[in-house]
């Protein structure tokens, strides 16, 4: 399987609470459902397209126990067959009840066992949410594709996908569109360390 990271982001690139103002209040945090205004059904097929090339669904435990928590009631949501029905992987360093079938927990070491699962046949193993585990994945190489919304707002704090002290990353991009409400949507592949060059006299052509 394919890893593939799917994140909501602000222009500031905060990841935290998109979807109500109580989803992540950690740290403070008091700007969540910042993502939610520029909803669409132009953003909506998207989505769902993106969910459609999933075969197993990957979290981090905060991000697992509230959807595990809100998802099994959403049963007139047309998402809620797959997010329901498709397998689940929880990274977890703490204890976490793996409530929300069928669900697989991974401890200790959890790159190793993320690489073990990308090894079987399938589709797409998706991270949604999980800013922390998204990070760690892609420090170590494992994630293949990323998939990013990014809403016309800046929150000016919380939690990001691509804080200060990250790990360099070289993207190829692949696709993006922008919805009628405006976000902009991007589609990238990873492709290792990120290139540099010169810029000005004496720099040679690009071109050439």
């Amino acid at each position: 399987m394919r890893l593939v990271v799917q994140q909501f982001l602000t222009l500031d690139g905060v990841s935290q609470g998109p979807g109500s103002p109580d989803e992540d209040p950690t740290d403070g945090f008091d700007q969540g459902g910042w993502f939610v205004p520029y909803l669409d059904e132009e953003f909506l097929d998207v989505a769902a397209a993106w969910l459609g090339t999933a075969d197993a669904l990957l979290f981090g435990r905060r991000t697992y126990e509230s959807f595990a928590r809100d998802w099994p009631t959403m049963t007139d949501h047309p998402f809620a067959p797959l997010m329901n029905g498709l397998p689940k992987y929880v990274a977890s360093h703490s204890p976490t009840a793996a409530a929300w079938n069928p669900t697989t927990i991974l401890d200790g070491d959890v790159p190793s066992q993320v690489a073990e699962v990308k090894r079987r046949p399938g589709r797409d193993l998706q991270v949604h949410g999980s800013s922390r585990l998204a990070r760690s994945l892609l420090a170590a190489g494992l994630v293949d594709e990323l998939r990013l919304a990014v809403a016309p707002v800046v929150a000016g704090r919380g939690r990001r996908l691509f804080p200060d002290d990250g790990t360099p990353a070289g993207l190829r991009l692949v696709s993006h569109r922008t919805t009628p409400r405006g976000l902009s949507v991007h589609t990238f592949e990873t492709a290792g360390l990120p290139e540099h060059g010169v810029y000005g006299a004496g720099a040679q052509d690009p071109a050439s």
